[in-house]
């Protein structure tokens, strides 16, 4: 799954050597601001007093760094001015060549930047020569770079410690960010850890291993009291299930919303849109699939257990994308988008075994109370109807005629996001339009009641005033206008999945006992089939599918990936998900099986990320 609130971060930690920096003169408690800006932004312009005020409320505290991302297309001639202050850095005036390029009104041509250099007093030949060298060029250039890399689109663009800070731009909220108090602070940590590309599944590995230490201990009891413990809403005989139960199939239902998501947005705007690049994925997943099921019937045919096929069939994407994430620069693109789109193929192919194969006995009445929700989701789509709280009432009672259905209720996440509505991104020129007259207005008002102050009013404030309602339902309206009812729920729930839900739902799952006797009849089998299902299985049938496919010429190799990178890919996707703790619930295995198969999981996965990542470390001399 994409990490939608995921902060970008700084890619190069600042170095004193090559940036610019202003203030920082005492040791201890220093707050360090990244600013990427352009000389001929008028936002970046407007921001000066502001950043002058931080700079008088902080003091030596405030360190300033700036870097340049000039946008010719918006700004023509913003390259050449930011040359001019790397040229003026070369003889120790940046600081003051920025102040003045800063104070200068537009436009900033030549000659105006050949008067500035020798009001500073610059060796005039040396600037000139400077101004058009490569040296100060590239190092434009290379901040340039530097910026799209740190997720840098337009400016100003500012980091506080490291991370990017997307909050307002006014002193208070920018005193705020640096001063960092506790909420502050637990925020930021929160954004940070959310920026490490495995922190989800380290969370998840965390609840998971917290269920097994308590399920393991002197805590067993009341651990297992918790888990099994009954939650009534309503009438006992309408939703009555296990607290286990309820993150089974009540908190699942956001993940299952989320896959269905992503599902969506690859098939329309992904990779799954082009029919070549889509088809290797496809085939690889359903080979993935189908390698650990047939290993796990064929040790276990002619049992009670062999009902446990598809345990072993469903793969982690977070953990998978997140250690590829890990290894850096040595993973190619076209590897992450593979697996990516493999994983998306593979959630839609565990929901259809959860939907095919699992059902409970199914009440034909509710079913048709299903059918209605489904109708009434289908025609608040066709109605457009963007406003969230619709969906989510009819999501409810889709949720309780599939559960009393017989049928698993986290089910009704994936109906949902096939119907929440996508909006034509908008032009931005009219929003523009909207966002700048509601601000001049509140401008304007400003000014005019800071000249009635001064003149002896009494106290006379903005925030009371009509036209800060009037702006305020302007902003909102432009700001809401810029994501869809899907991409706003995508975005408002993918925390809560990542760091809530899952991890609820695996330290409810996971609590299983490991005095588990692997000496009685059909232990070994199971945990043998779910093991090497995991860690033979699924990357013997995701590298034979995609062979056969490649050979037939029905698909292509991902661009760039050595065979030794994709079997290292493949290895990885043997890491287990969350589902197969759910399937091995759902497949009805005798006695203690259930419990064997949880125990094979998480072995598995732990063989199968060791293994993928050797394959992937070691270095590979032939491409694919």
């Amino acid at each position: 799954m994409s990490d939608q609130g995921a902060a970008y971060r700084l890619q190069r930690d600042v170095d004193p050597e090559r940036d610019h920096i202003r203030g920082g003169g005492r040791e201890g408690d220093l707050v360090t601001v990244v600013s990427y800006g352009d000389f001929l932004c008028p936002y970046c312009r407007r921001l000066l007093p502001v950043l002058a005020r931080l700079r008088e409320a902080l003091g030596d505290r405030l360190v300033y760094v700036f870097r340049h991302f000039p946008n010719e297309r918006a700004h023509p001639g913003a390259t050449l001015v930011a040359r001019a202050a790397e040229a003026a850095a070369l003889q120790g005036k940046f600081w003051p060549m920025h102040d003045r390029l800063f104070q200068r009104e537009p436009p900033l041509t030549e000659p105006v930047l050949l008067g500035l250099a020798g009001e500073l007093g610059l060796d005039m030949d040396r600037f000139a020569a400077d101004l058009g060298g490569d040296e100060v060029g590239k190092r434009v250039e290379d901040d340039i770079a530097e910026g799209r890399a740190n997720g840098v689109t337009g400016t100003p663009t500012f980091f506080v410690e490291g991370a990017r800070y997307d909050g307002a731009w006014d002193f208070y909220s920018l005193l705020e960010a640096l001063n960092r108090p506790v909420a502050v602070r637990v925020k930021h940590a929160g954004r940070v850890f959310a920026s490490l590309p495995a922190s989800g599944g380290l969370v998840l590995l965390l609840a998971a291993a917290a269920a097994i230490a308590c399920a393991n201990s002197p805590l067993r009891a009341g651990y297992r009291a918790i888990i099994d413990s009954t939650l009534v809403l309503g009438s006992p005989r309408w939703l009555s299930m296990t607290v286990g139960e309820w993150c089974s199939e009540g908190l699942l239902a956001i993940f299952f919303l989320l896959v269905g998501l992503e599902i969506r947005r690859e098939m329309t705007a992904g990779t799954l849109t082009d029919r070549r690049a889509a088809v290797l994925p496809v085939v690889a997943a359903i080979g993935g699939v189908i390698a650990p099921a047939l290993l796990y019937t064929a040790l276990n045919h002619g049992t009670p257990l062999e009902h446990g096929w598809s345990i072993p069939t469903a793969t982690d994407v977070a953990f998978t994308l997140g250690i590829l994430a890990l290894l850096g620069e040595r993973i190619p693109a076209g590897l992450r988008v593979f697996v990516a789109a493999l994983a998306v193929v593979d959630d839609v192919l565990s929901v259809l075994i959860l939907a095919i194969f699992f059902p409970r006995s199914l009440e034909v009445t509710w079913l048709a109370g299903s059918a209605a929700a489904i109708v009434c989701l289908f025609a608040l789509n066709r109605w457009r109807v963007y406003v969230t709280w619709p969906y989510a009432i009819v999501t409810v009672a889709l949720w309780v005629t599939l559960h009393d259905a017989g049928v698993h209720g986290a089910l009704a996440g994936v109906l949902l996001a096939a119907f929440l509505p996508t909006r034509p991104a908008p032009a931005a020129a009219p929003l523009l339009a909207q966002a700048a007259t509601a601000l001049a207005a509140l401008e304007y008002a400003e000014r005019e009641l800071q000249d009635k102050n001064s003149g002896g009013g009494e106290g006379l404030r903005v925030d009371q005033e009509p036209v800060w309602d009037w702006a305020s339902r302007n902003l909102s309206a432009a700001s809401e206008r810029l994501l869809s009812p899907a991409d706003r729920i995508e975005r408002a729930v993918a925390p809560w999945s990542a760091y809530v839900v899952l991890p609820l739902f695996a330290f409810s799952a996971t609590g299983v006992s490991l005095n588990v006797d692997v000496s009685t009849a059909g232990a070994a089998r199971i945990l043998g089939g779910v093991v090497l299902g995991l860690v033979i299985g699924k990357p013997l049938g995701i590298s034979l599918a995609s062979w056969l496919a490649i050979k037939s010429g029905g698909a292509v190799a991902p661009g760039g990936v050595s065979l030794r990178q994709f079997l290292g890919a493949a290895c990885l996707c043997g890491v287990a998900d969350t589902v197969a703790l759910l399937m091995a619930d759902q497949a009805s295995l005798p006695g203690a099986a259930s419990a064997i198969a949880k125990i094979g999981c998480l072995l598995g996965s732990f063989i199968a990320a060791c293994v993928g990542t050797l394959v992937l470390v070691t270095r590979s001399r032939r491409p694919a």
